[in-house]
Order: C-alpha cells, then sequence, then structure tokens
C-alpha cells in the first residue's frame, strides 16, 4: 500500500476510534508497528496515552458527584445528564495471579463509578445494578466504558444509565444502573435549606 493512502487509512481509523492502539492499527493495516509509529510522528499523531490526556483536558463538563480520582478510569468525555466515556486499561494488579484474567469488579466499578460521575448531583448512589459479563479481559487490555442516561423521569430522584464497555470493537461488559439522586428540594435555588445553627 502507497504511503499516502497509508496515511490516509491511518487518519481515517483514528477519527472513527480516538482510543484505538498502535498494535490494533498494524492488525488492520498489515504494516509492523514501527511503521504506524513513524507514520503517526509524520502526520503529528500524538500516541494514545497523549490523545486520550488532550480529550480529557478538553471535552468534559466537570464531575460533581465524585470526586475525579474516585473514578475508576480516565474519563475523556463527560456531559452530565447526557453521555461519558471513560478507558481503563488492566494492569497486573487487576488480574488473577495464575492466569492473567481481569477481576470483575474492576470492570463494574469502571462502569458503576462512570455511571455514577455521569449524574449532575451533589449525591449520586447506585440503588440497583442489571450487569453482564460478555467475555473475559485480559492484562494488558484497554476497556473503554460508553454511558448513556437514558431515563432521568419516572421514579423521582432516580436515573436510569446504561453503560457498555468495549475491547476494541468487542463488547465484553453490559449494565443497566438505577442511580439514586437528591430530588433537589432542599437544596435547589430559592427552596427550603436546613442546617444546623452553633
Amino acid at each position: 500500500m502507497p504511503k499516502k493512502q497509508r496515511h490516509q487509512q491511518l487518519l481515517k481509523i483514528i477519527e472513527q476510534n480516538p482510543f484505538v492502539t498502535d498494535r490494533e492499527m498494524t492488525r488492520e493495516l498489515k504494516v509492523s508497528i514501527q511503521t504506524i509509529r513513524l507514520d503517526r510522528m509524520e502526520l503529528g499523531i500524538p500516541e494514545l496515552r497523549e490523545r486520550m490526556k488532550q480529550m480529557a483536558e478538553h471535552s468534559y463538563d466537570q464531575v460533581r458527584s465524585l470526586q475525579l480520582d474516585e473514578v475508576v478510569g480516565d474519563v475523556v468525555d463527560l456531559q452530565l445528564d447526557k453521555s461519558g466515556i471513560s478507558i481503563f486499561e488492566i494492569r497486573e494488579e487487576h488480574v488473577f495471579t495464575r492466569n492473567h484474567i481481569a477481576r470483575g469488579h474492576y470492570v463494574f466499578a469502571q462502569a458503576n463509578s462512570l455511571a455514577v460521575a455521569l449524574i449532575n448531583d451533589e449525591i449520586a448512589l447506585t440503588a440497583s445494578a442489571d450487569i453482564r459479563f460478555l467475555r473475559q479481559v485480559h492484562l494488558g487490555e484497554k476497556c473503554i466504558a460508553k454511558a448513556y442516561v437514558r431515563s432521568m423521569a419516572g421514579q423521582k430522584g432516580k436515573a436510569k444509565v446504561e453503560v457498555f464497555t468495549y475491547v476494541g470493537e468487542e463488547m465484553v461488559f453490559q449494565g443497566n444502573f438505577l442511580i439514586y439522586r437528591s430530588t433537589g428540594e432542599d437544596n435547589s435555588e430559592g427552596g427550603v435549606q436546613y442546617a444546623d445553627r452553633h
């Protein structure tokens, strides 16, 4: 494949999936990892970690319900009460030593904390979760969780959030979360506030 055509393909792949790894691009374009890295450098495209950092700095609302370091994974996009994306790389401390398969509670924690982080409220807690693990996640894989607020009406003070977690193009986890949120009756603007005064 001529270099110009390869560069166009590379740009198209990254545009479709900004979280694609160099290794995934080598499989897609059938070239060596060194070729991918050289092409990225020529095109001025930073490595995945730097792309994630740039996205995180520019494209999301501030998390209100948690401290940012309480969210499992790196939040790279967040629109409160709408949608969000986080990335979580599975490292040695997240896997079973014997088989290098990720412990399920880490994959769940990424999805759950992103669902809570989406809520535009000071208080947001998981009321219930209906989850499915679709395949094992292995050491070194990057989990990309995408969360969507599906409903804020219905049950008063609760929001329904759906989360899908992918490794590459393959879905590995799906969760439907019911998130409790304060109704805002006591803390909204113009509302009555009660406080202990000493």
